[in-house]
């Protein structure tokens, strides 16, 4: 990993919190929000505002390919451990968001947002 790469990452770590039992790294920083689709982690970085887990993604792993999103494997928005994110399509993302939902017993991100 190259110096800029690095520093990145060390930024990034001054803002977050490891959980042990899940291996999540909390962001403890700025998100995009309360609305539907809100609650991402936001940093601002050489002037742009930046989801910060495609931030740490493209430190670790490189860019995400076109037509392609991040998926948190271990469901928690505000993670931004590289190892809990999966490159997969928005279909397939929308697909596990669905089967979480309904592991919960919740049909859809209104009905989930709604019970929190």
């Amino acid at each position: 990993m190259n110096d800029c790469r690095q520093a990145i990452l060390a930024r990034v770590m001054k803002r977050v919190v490891i959980d042990h039992e899940t291996g999540c790294w909390i962001w403890q920083g700025a998100t995009s929000g309360n609305g539907r689709g809100g609650g991402y982690p936001r940093m601002c970085l050489d002037g742009q505002t930046l989801a910060v887990h495609r931030v740490t993604f493209v430190c670790t792993y490189g860019y995400v390919r076109g037509k392609k999103t991040l998926d948190h494997t271990c469901r928690a928005r505000l993670c931004v451990n590289p190892d809990h994110l999966e490159m997969v399509t928005n279909r397939g993302n929308c697909r596990r968001r669905d089967h979480a939902l309904a592991e919960v017993g919740l049909r859809d991100c209104d009905q989930r947002e709604a019970a929190e």
